[in-house]
C-alpha cells in the first residue's frame, strides 16, 4: 500500500473523477487539483479535498504536494478533443506537453515517486496492423495525439534520470458511468459517440452526426474499442498498486477490451437499448480521425490483476443513458 495520498490532477473531469471513486473506494487518501475550466466541483467525491488550481501553477501544486505529503499522481487534466487540436495546436502543446513537464517537475523537486499518466491511443497514429500493441509505432497525426506522446517521452526520459517510476495508459474510446450514478460525462459540447448519442435521446441534441462513411471498415463508418469508465478507473488503482511493488520498473499499457465496433453498431446499441431511432446525419470525415483503433489488451491483462465487469456494449450505453436522464433531472 502507498505510504502517502494521491494527488489527483483534473480529479473534477470525467475520467479523473471516476479514478477518484475508485481511489476512495479502495482505501486511499486522495487530494484533487482542478482549474475547473472544463471539470465540476460537484464531481469531486466529498471523501477527497479539492485544490482549485491549475497543473502548470508550481508554486500552489508544490506547496500542496508538501503539505499533503503526495507520493503518487494521477494525470487526468488535459485537452481531449482531437479536431480542435488540428485547429488550435498550441492549445494542446500548452494544456498537454508544457503543463505535463511542469507538473512532472514539480514531482521530481518534491521526491514524489510514482506517477500515472493518462494517454491515448492516439499516439498511435494510422496503424499498421489490428490489433494494436504497445510496442507498434507510434506516429500521431493529430497534434493530441503528438502531445500526449511527448509527455510519454518525457516521462521515460524523467524515470531514467531520477528516483520516480510511472505508467501511462493508453486510453482507446471510453464511455459509460458510475453504476451507483455518483459520476458521468457532464461536459458541454462532448464529441465522444455515445455521449453524443444519449443526449440525442434524452431530446438534447436532434441527431447524431456519423462523420465518414468511406472509411475501409465493414460498414464503411470508423471503427472503435470502447471501455467502461468503471473498468478504466479500475485500472489505474491497479497499475498504481503495480507501481509501488516495484519501484524500480515503469510500463506502457493499453487500455481496451480487445474488439471494436463500428459508429453504426454503437448507434444501433442505443436504438436498442432506449426502444427508440436515434436520427443519424451522414457528414465528411474529420480531420484526424483514423479508420480503425482496436487494442491488443494481452499486456494489461498479464501485468495487472484487472480485470474487465462491464465488457458489453449494451451495459455500457445504459449506464451513459442513465447518467444522461439524471442530468437532465437536475436541470
Amino acid at each position: 500500500m502507498l505510504h502517502g495520498k494521491v494527488m489527483v490532477t483534473g480529479g473534477a473531469g470525467y475520467i479523473g473523477s471516476h479514478a477518484v471513486l475508485a481511489l476512495l473506494d479502495a482505501g486511499y487518501e486522495v487530494v484533487v487539483v482542478d482549474n475547473l475550466v472544463t471539470g465540476f466541483d460537484w464531481a469531486v467525491d466529498r471523501r477527497a479535498e479539492l485544490i482549485r488550481c491549475d497543473v502548470a501553477d508550481e508554486g500552489r501544486v508544490r506547496a500542496a504536494m508538501r503539505g499533503h505529503g503526495v507520493r503518487a499522481i494521477l494525470h487526468f487534466a488535459g485537452s481531449i478533443v482531437v479536431p480542435e487540436s488540428v485547429s488550435d495546436p498550441l492549445k494542446y502543446y500548452c494544456n498537454n506537453t508544457a503543463a505535463s513537464r511542469s507538473l512532472i517537475e514539480s514531482a521530481v523537486a518534491e521526491g514524489v515517486a510514482h506517477f500515472l499518466f493518462s494517454s491515448t491511443a492516439a499516439t498511435y497514429g494510422t496503424p499498421e496492423r489490428m490489433p494494436i500493441a504497445e510496442g507498434d509505432p507510434t506516429v500521431p497525426i493529430n497534434p493530441y495525439g503528438r502531445s500526449k506522446l511527448m509527455t510519454e517521452q518525457m516521462l521515460a526520459d524523467t524515470a531514467a534520470a531520477h528516483p520516480i517510476n510511472y505508467c501511462a495508459l493508453r486510453y482507446f474510446n471510453v464511455a459509460g458511468a458510475d453504476p451507483q450514478g455518483r459520476s458521468g460525462q457532464s461536459s458541454a459540447g462532448a464529441t465522444h459517440l455515445i455521449k453524443v448519442a444519449v443526449e440525442a435521446a434524452t431530446d438534447k441534441r436532434s441527431h447524431v452526426s456519423v462523420f465518414g462513411t468511406d472509411f475501409d471498415t465493414p460498414d464503411g463508418t470508423g471503427v472503435r474499442d470502447y471501455i467502461h469508465v468503471s473498468d478504466l478507473a479500475a485500472a489505474h488503482v491497479a497499475a498504481l498498486e503495480l507501481l509501488v511493488q516495484d519501484p524500480a520498473a515503469s510500463h506502457v499499457l493499453n487500455c481496451g477490451y480487445g474488439r471494436g465496433f463500428s459508429v453504426n453498431q454503437v448507434l444501433d446499441a442505443v436504438d436498442r437499448v432506449t426502444n427508440m431511432a436515434i436520427e443519424r446525419r451522414y457528414e465528411g470525415r474529420r480531420a484526424g480521425d483514423p479508420a480503425e483503433l482496436v487494442a491488443d489488451n494481452r499486456a494489461i491483462l498479464a501485468a495487472l490483476p484487472w480485470r474487465p465487469q462491464r465488457d458489453d456494449l449494451d451495459l455500457i450505453v445504459a449506464d451513459a443513458l442513465a447518467w444522461e436522464r439524471k442530468l437532465a433531472e437536475q436541470t
